[in-house]
């Protein structure tokens, strides 16, 4: 579904990600973790054409990301850590001209919208400007944004940073029930305990290069075998790493 290869990106000297290949299937919910700086906001703007990459490349369900930026596009849904809305829209307001983006017509928009703001629980606060929303209701308005044209990968920044604990669980509830609809999504997050509890898979990312990817089953072996909780096998995994590579 989504296939990354050889993908490095420069910033000057300094190399953000470094020859990175991954590989993400249809109906995954990958968690995507890393330490502050390892890389994870940089190979997630690559992948939703906000950076172009130094080197290598993208597909998203066999479309190149750099060749075909438009379709690609229409096959992502974006959800950035921190959500940009229009103040002075309303919240449907803002879905309508998203949608319009897209080039949904309004009948669609209606029904899709409908059936979003039921999942999403924002009812009550469809016809308030955007400026009076908390952070958990921008996200929620964010997150039902991204959905509207049916994207086949959703990918999502730090999705739950400053919620509430309602607004946490229907977020986390909306993107297992994408998955389970055959809706890929990437996670970046440094939230170990939202990895655990609906992730399938885990990547762990350490100064550009990707040192850490497999099945959540085979991350519960390891903390087992190593005696861990999640958090100090990710402290182990990186530190590791850290000391092969300080010498090279």
């Amino acid at each position: 579904m989504l296939r990354i290869e050889k993908l490095t990106k420069s910033f000057g000297d300094f190399v953000a990600v470094d020859s990175l290949d991954l590989n993400i299937n249809k109906g995954d919910l990958f968690g995507f973790l890393g330490p502050n700086g390892a890389g994870k906001t940089t190979t997630i703007k690559m992948i939703t054409g906000l950076y172009s990459p130094t080197s290598g490349s993208i597909s998203i369900n066999g479309v190149n990301a750099f060749e075909n930026p438009i379709e690609s596009k229409m096959k992502i849904g974006y959800i950035p850590d921190q959500p940009f809305l229009y103040d002075k829209l309303t919240g449907m307001e803002f879905l309508y001209f998203s949608g319009g983006l897209y080039n949904l017509s309004k009948s669609y928009l209606k029904n899709k919208i409908e059936a979003l703001v039921e999942d999403l629980k924002i009812q009550e606060w469809l016809y308030k400007r955007t400026e009076e929303y908390s952070q958990g209701m921008r996200q929620r308005i964010t997150i039902a944004s991204a959905f509207l044209h049916d994207p086949e990968l959703i990918v999502i920044d730090e999705p739950m940073v400053g919620l509430d604990p309602q607004s946490a669980f229907i977020i986390k509830n909306t993107l297992k029930q994408k998955v389970s609809e055959g809706i890929t999504v990437l996670m970046s997050t440094h939230s170990l305990n939202v990895v655990e509890e609906i992730c399938n898979r885990v990547g762990i990312i350490m100064k550009g290069k990707l040192i850490f990817d497999n099945s959540i089953e085979e991350l519960h072996r390891l903390k087992e075998e190593k005696n861990n909780n999640l958090e100090q096998l990710f402290i182990q995994l990186t530190s590791e790493y850290e000391s092969d590579h300080s010498h090279s």
